[in-house]
């Protein structure tokens, strides 16, 4: 039965890169995929946009191609990304850009547009998914809105011979779906199939996540090799069996744990996860160790997708000061609860206008409150105080007041920072698909 092999090169924006050249130079793949997209990442990268249009996609866009385009070319392994964010032309130039600078002639590029429809939301007053508020409460304060495509753009610019293809924002297993789509000829309505591709890339868009990454706690859950961390394979067959592996002399580890966590994240019903190719259905998902490092999936199903699309709205929400300052030695504790207590006079008394606070000692109670942590008194805190506003100027008011402490506070407090900045917040909502399009748009170097 024939079988493709996809690579997981990236599960987020900043992730690292030498894995993803791992892959390439020794995984036997024939798809990479990059998966750096998150809600909030685009929102950010809109912003960027507007104020300069020639940017808008993912930071490490050049770096990312600069160490894996000539070897990918070179083996003829497709690339597939989300690293478009906000502007996947302008990212396409670039990576154009970057094979001119290798020498690489003959590249096919698409980037995929249509993901943009903060002019389409105007046509109707959208509910809010998670307040139940109308979209109008906030929409002085738009910043950005993304729906989520699915499989069929990239699908079509792999028809249409690209050898590249980026795009903005679309659902992370799409970016796995697709090129099994295009190599085994499935059918876009053949809902179980659709739902076990769901099911694989929603395995592999986090990267190293599933080769143990995240798994990793020390005597409980041991990883070996764990800092030269492998990312994982896919080897697909035709009928829609996958094997979850990675490149063997690579460090982390592939198993039912491993597996088996992946598949639960960021899961809300896993009878009915909805996405723009399919309703996926990982209920009767079926997993079996069959050697070391090689996990065997089956069993993921789905039903007909849905005529509403997600669609990511991103708003400036407020802004946020914060100033921390540590303490160390005998009284830390002491002398860390009298800064903070320092700090929250100092604002009262000045008057900085915030709408809610937090006043934490990293280290005591910063995560959980300080009941679990009665008992233990660490020999070393950090300070920190945080604060929403409604304007920017109250918001670097906090973090100058955590600074004076270095001269007014309590004994031997050092490492002082502050930072204030604007907080983009995301909610959701649905609209028809009818009112999207999208369009593949190709540059060939």
């Amino acid at each position: 039965m024939r079988k493709i092999r996809l690579g997981g090169g990236a599960g987020y924006s900043g992730d690292r890169i030498e894995p993803a050249v791992e892959l390439a130079e020794k995984g036997d793949i024939q798809y990479l995929c990059f998966e750096c997209l998150a809600e909030r990442t685009i929102a950010i990268a809109q912003q960027a946009k507007m104020k300069n249009p020639s940017v808008g996609y993912d930071a490490l866009l050049t770096a990312r191609m600069e160490a894996v385009l000539a070897l990918c070319w070179q083996k003829g392994i497709k690339i597939i990304t989300n690293m478009g964010a906000a502007n996947p032309i302008a990212g396409s130039q670039k990576i154009k850009e970057v094979a001119q600078k290798l020498g690489v002639k003959g590249l096919k590029i698409a980037a995929i547009t249509g993901d943009d429809v903060l002019e389409v939301i105007h046509m109707q007053d959208y509910t809010i998914e998670e307040t139940g508020e109308k979209l109008s409460t906030i929409k002085d304060k738009l910043v950005s809105a993304n729906v989520y495509l699915g499989a069929e753009p990239i699908i079509e610019a792999l028809q249409g011979g690209a050898d590249i293809v980026i795009t903005g924002r679309v659902a992370d297993p799409a970016l796995f779906i697709a090129p099994l789509v295009y190599e085994f000829g499935w059918s876009l309505e053949n809902w179980n199939l659709m739902g076990q591709a769901t099911v694989i890339g929603h395995l592999m868009e986090c990267a190293g996540q599933i080769t143990g990454g995240y798994l990793a706690d020390p005597g409980y859950k041991d990883v070996p090799g764990i800092g030269h961390l492998g990312f994982p394979i896919a080897e697909v067959s035709e009928d829609g069996t996958v094997v979850i592996t990675k490149v063997a002399d690579a460090g982390g580890i592939v198993n039912l744990i491993t597996c088996k966590e992946q598949l639960l994240y960021e899961i809300h019903n896993p009878a009915t996860y909805f996405t723009p190719d399919v309703v996926a259905d990982f209920t009767g998902v079926q997993m079996t160790e069959i050697a070391k490092d090689q996990v065997k999936v089956v069993g993921g199903t789905g039903s007909p997708k849905t005529e509403l699309l997600k669609t990511s709205i991103g708003y400036v929400d407020s802004y946020i000061g914060e100033g921390q300052i540590s303490y160390a030695g005998p009284g830390a504790v002491k002398r860390g609860q009298l800064a903070l207590n320092i700090v929250k006079e100092r604002l009262e008394l000045t008057g900085v206008k915030v709408q809610e606070f937090r006043f934490d000692l990293v280290g005591v109670n910063a995560l959980h409150g300080a009941k679990l942590s009665n008992g233990y008194e660490p020999y070393e805190v950090r300070a920190r105080v945080a604060g929403r506003t409604k304007d920017m100027k109250e918001a670097v008011r906090i973090g100058n007041e955590v600074e004076t402490l270095y001269t007014n506070g309590p004994a031997g407090g050092a490492g002082a920072w502050k930072v204030a900045r604007e907080v983009v917040a995301m909610v959701s909502i649905l609209i028809p698909r009818s009112l999207v399009n999208y369009f593949v748009h190709y540059e060939v170097v």
